[in-house]
């Protein structure tokens, strides 16, 4: 053996005697000691409390958003309307399990999901609007998916390595609301042309 391939074995063994995950005994004492804290774990980087207040505004957000789709696709009217309705209902469940994901996670962490319609309006990043006709819906339904996109990047971003799971829930939420702008610009552009926003 050659002096060059006796240090790269030398070397990977001193390597591999560093582990560089706990052990496993090590792990079995630490959840037990800490059982009271549920799913939260020493390895958790994040502010719990940060976090939870952090998705109880995007909880309001969801809530808001299953409450606008469903008046519209209640509301909506015209020669048109019927497909554009059935869209709505379609964006509205699909708001409501992100709500329900949002607060399941709300719970994980600790906290009580805030379902409290008293000041919802105040906490949610988007807005509840009544309009007045259907391309007026399908506009306000494109800006409040707009906001809730670029809300959600932002807080991707914020989770990061610190919280991984809470940031995974953010990142399948965000690919739903991507298509629903994508679905609301499409009904935009067939119902008046070109958007103009």
């Amino acid at each position: 053996m050659s002096k060059t391939n006796g240090a790269v074995a030398k070397e990977s063994k001193v390597k591999n005697n560093q582990p560089f995950l706990t052990d496993v005994k090590q792990l079995r004492v630490q959840a037990r000691e800490n059982i009271e804290k549920g799913a939260l774990t020493k390895a958790y980087q994040g502010d719990v409390k940060q976090t939870i207040d952090i998705l109880q505004t995007v909880l309001a957000t969801e809530i808001v958003c299953v409450l606008r789709y469903t008046m519209n696709a209640v509301a909506a009217s015209g020669l048109s309307s019927q497909s554009v309705k059935e869209e709505f209902d379609e964006h509205a469940k699909e708001e409501e399990e992100h709500m329900r994901l949002v607060a399941e996670r709300i719970n994980q962490l600790g906290g009580k999901p805030n379902f409290n319609p008293e000041g919802l309006a105040s906490r949610s990043a988007s807005q509840y609007a009544d309009a007045a006709n259907l391309v007026d819906m399908i506009k306000e339904n494109l800006i409040a998916e707009r906001i809730a996109c670029d809300h959600y990047q932002e807080l991707i971003r914020f989770f990061g390595d610190k919280d991984p799971a809470t940031r995974v829930m953010m990142e399948g939420i965000l690919m739903n609301e991507e298509e629903h702008a994508d679905d609301m610009h499409d009904l935009l552009v067939a119902h008046q042309g070109t958007p103009t926003l």
